[in-house]
């Protein structure tokens, strides 16, 4: 499965290798990124592949969700992450 993480607030430095970071403690594979910089506002998009545990139990997305917010809010950035399907729908016109 996977999810796409979100990230945007003013740019700084640190702020790819933050969410980089955070998402390798939760042992998330980055599978594509694209950033952007508009007028010193950053803005990522990050593909990230999910792992699944040996039991089958899905990944505790609230959990994961904690996780980014607290590690975008010591970055001074927004990070949300969803479950690929629902952020396609929700972004499909």
């Amino acid at each position: 499965m996977h999810a796409i993480i979100t990230t945007t607030g003013k740019d700084r430095v640190g702020i790819i290798a933050g969410v980089a970071n955070a998402a390798a403690e939760r042992n998330l594979n980055i599978v594509d990124l694209s950033q952007t910089l508009m007028d010193n506002f950053f803005t990522m998009i990050m593909r990230v592949e999910l792992p699944q545990a040996a039991d089958g139990t899905p990944v505790d997305m609230g959990e994961l969700q904690e996780h980014l917010a607290a590690t975008g809010e010591q970055l001074g950035v927004m990070v949300r992450i969803q479950a690929e399907d629902l952020f396609t729908a929700m972004n499909e016109i």
